[in-house]
């Protein structure tokens, strides 16, 4: 049985990162960081600069694993941003289309009806439309817009609903809807319904890990985005015929976000990650930012996603 777990003061974890042959060159910048963001946080990197026998590559600086630790936060800072603005789109899409087609008060918009009668998603339509009525419920009269609604007109409508609805149930509700209704919002992003979905539960899963602080940039999804334009444009190669970068880590975010971001948008996006990878490059020194860009799943040419149309 292991140890147990026990408490450390400052000097004692800085002991322990010394034993393990991590330079401490500033103790008194280092106790303020640990205090600040957490030995667990931090060391969350240290893999990074380890050999295998856990030991940190000789020369291996705190100044170092910490510009790991503040690169990835902002990383999450740029990736959590710009999903947000497809999140708002999305919703702005999908509340438009069943306003116009059924009705804009809860009892049309949510009527099980209005969705797909597929036999086999029969209770998947009703889970999601119950966990719709949950939200009305329970956020209906915290909100400003919907509280604004419900004392004025006594109902809400769906355009202002989705403010409260989380990205995972919007991105749920999107696979309930009939074919037709998928068609006119996936055609916005010039892409089929099927991969829109993958689209969505992939974003949801990032959006939800950026806001939570975890570690982001070696996060691989359980779902995988088709095969596209930009995989071969950019010649990444493959593993057992399986592209090796761009399906489930954050490179395929990026396409995601090529696809579903305005070009302006796009670029704001390329160029924030620009300038973090630059920035890191020129605070390592045991390990090459290559090396990082390669657990990230970053292809070698990344950067001409930005340029290939």
């Amino acid at each position: 049985m292991s140890a147990d777990k026990v408490f450390k003061t400052l000097d004692e974890q800085i002991e322990i990162l010394r034993s393990k042959g991590l330079v401490i060159n500033d103790e008194a910048f280092t106790k303020d960081i640990l205090l600040r963001e957490n030995y667990f946080f931090i060391s969350g990197y240290r893999h990074l600069f380890m050999h295998h026998e856990n030991k940190y590559i000789t020369g291996t600086t705190f100044e170092e694993l910490y510009s790991m630790f503040t690169f990835d936060r902002n990383m999450r800072n740029i990736f959590f941003k710009h999903i947000l603005i497809v999140e708002n789109n999305v919703k702005s899409l999908i509340s438009y289309e069943l306003s116009k087609k059924y009705g804009f008060k809860e009892k049309d918009y949510l009527n099980a009806e209005n969705f797909t009668q597929n036999p086999m998603k029969v209770r998947q339509v009703h889970d999601i439309l119950d966990k719709m009525r949950r939200q009305i419920r329970v956020n209906g009269k915290q909100h400003a817009a919907t509280l604004h609604y419900l004392s004025n007109y006594g109902y809400i409508p769906l355009w202002i609903l989705v403010k409260v609805l989380s990205f995972g149930i919007v991105s749920e509700l999107y696979t309930i809807l009939k074919e037709e209704d998928q068609n006119s919002i996936s055609n916005f992003y010039k892409t089929d319904p099927s991969t829109l979905a993958i689209y969505l539960n992939i974003l949801s899963n990032y959006r939800n890990l950026c806001a939570h602080e975890e570690i982001l940039y070696d996060h691989r999804t359980q779902r995988v985005i088709p095969d596209n334009k930009y995989h071969e444009k950019l010649e990444i190669p493959k593993k057992e015929d399986e592209y090796i970068y761009g399906k489930n880590d954050l490179f395929s975010v990026i396409i995601i976000l090529k696809f579903m971001l305005d070009e302006r948008e796009f670029r704001n996006l390329m160029n924030e990650i620009s300038y973090e990878i630059d920035l890191l490059g020129g605070r390592l020194k045991t390990v090459k930012v290559d090396q990082i860009l390669e657990q990230i799943g970053f292809p070698p040419n990344w950067r001409l996603i930005a340029y290939d149309d």
